[in-house]
């Protein structure tokens, strides 16, 4: 009786233990299961992720500016999102012609120029933002003379009123496109709404633009280390 009652021990032993074996392995069968169901998971958020980036529009913007106009448009995606009336350069002093780019943007600028310097404020001659222009020495700016938008009376640069350029600032970006147009054309009558046909070589007198070379574009920077440092150009 002895020997029998312990073979019954041992089977009974060794079917709890093929038990316990079998719920151990459905058990990490079930963490593996769990674990690669997580890494799926994660990798659908991941593609999703990157999808939505690869996906995200890019805005193009241009500002068009017509010197012999006296405006500026903005355009996002070949649209015109705001026109706006400028001052350009006059006679003696003026704006260049070509394509350039927004190198540097400057809230409240402390102007310098011929080793004056001006503070921000109401005196300030380029007034409460400054776009510097991929070409030294020229930007788009406020002034504290605002009779003088609309006319040929800057020293090059492109002066605006202090609404549209606040406005304009927060709409723009360093590295967008700026094109100063010397002599209307076909775009800008379209742009500006003019009725009038492109320029005929010599059927008018060409603006006066000034020569210049771009330079390379400023790497953007925050908003808030751009905020009263001293700029430099011809206003």
């Amino acid at each position: 009786m002895g020997p029998a009652i312990y073979l019954d021990v041992n089977k009974s032993q060794m079917g709890l233990g093929d038990a316990m074996n079998g719920a151990s392995k459905w058990a990490v069968a079930a963490s593996i299961a769990a674990a690669l169901g997580v890494q799926a998971i994660g990798q659908q958020a991941s593609a999703v992720e990157a999808a939505s980036i690869r996906k995200a529009p890019v805005t193009k913007r241009v500002i068009v500016v017509s010197l012999e106009d006296r405006k500026l448009a903005l355009l996002e995606d070949g649209q015109v999102k705001k026109v706006y009336t400028v001052a350009v350069g006059k006679p003696t002093s003026p704006s260049p012609s070509g394509t350039f780019t927004i190198a540097r943007r400057v809230k409240n600028p402390t102007y310098s120029h011929n080793g004056k310097t001006v503070l921000p404020g109401p005196g300030n001659p380029v007034g409460t933002r400054w776009m510097g222009l991929s070409v030294r020495g020229y930007g788009i700016h406020g002034t504290n003379e605002p009779k003088s938008i609309g006319k040929a009376a800057s020293h090059g640069c492109i002066r605006m009123s202090q609404k549209d350029l606040e406005e304009m600032y927060d709409l723009v970006t360093v590295g967008d496109t700026v094109e100063l147009v010397g002599e209307r054309n076909g775009e800008t009558a379209q742009l500006f709404n003019r009725d009038q046909k492109p320029v005929v070589s010599g059927e008018l007198e060409p603006v006066v633009t000034a020569s210049a070379t771009p330079t390379p574009t400023a790497t953007a920077t925050t908003e808030t280390a751009t905020e009263g440092l001293a700029v430099t150009g011809n206003w």
